[in-house]
């Protein structure tokens, strides 16, 4: 009886608080759609803390982080090889870790890019634990056919490793300025 009469005090002070409001709250904090998920605001873009350092001849970089979907990492090492009449090459080694309600994903890889003052290249090796590797190479280039004429071409082929096919995309242009 005694726990009976207990807790319809403490209901009746929940309902109570819930409903009362000073007078002018409402206009200062207007209540719009509380219990709505799609109301709810997204946090702050700077939820993140990034670093990089110099080491060995190259830079150390990582960033950590959360969203509305987890908890995310992502680290790695990045070096320029050569930078020269060659033209520039970088190289790259990655890893990341995301950890959600919906579960969680790691992955790495490696990337080389090159490029000089008319074309481009880049290569990407990765693989996701627990899942499938694959390999992107992309190809792109501006070239001088005349004092008015530019050919651009560029390429792109990806696979996932244990599928049969590649996906290919190739596009090319010839611009001329009159």
């Amino acid at each position: 009886m005694y726990s009976k009469v207990l807790l319809s005090a403490a209901l009746l002070v929940c309902v109570s608080a819930q409903v009362s409001m000073p007078p002018g709250y409402a206009e200062k904090y207007p209540i719009t759609s509380q219990f709505s998920r799609s109301v709810r605001h997204p946090r702050d873009i700077h939820d993140f803390v990034t670093w990089d350092k110099e080491m060995g001849g190259g830079k150390v970089f990582g960033t950590l982080g959360e969203s509305d979907q987890g908890l995310f990492g992502k680290g790695g090492y990045n070096r320029e090889f050569f930078n020269d009449d060659r033209g520039k090459l970088t190289g790259q080694a990655y890893g990341t870790r995301v950890l959600g309600p919906g579960g969680d994903s790691t992955s790495y890889g490696g990337r080389l890019d090159w490029a000089n003052e008319n074309a481009k290249a880049a290569i990407d090796l990765n693989r996701q634990i627990g899942g499938s590797a694959g390999i992107e190479a992309s190809a792109s280039g501006v070239w001088d056919l005349g004092k008015n004429t530019h050919l651009s071409a560029g390429g792109v082929v990806s696979k996932e490793f244990g599928h049969r096919r590649p996906d290919v995309g190739l596009q090319a242009q010839i611009t001329h300025e009159w």
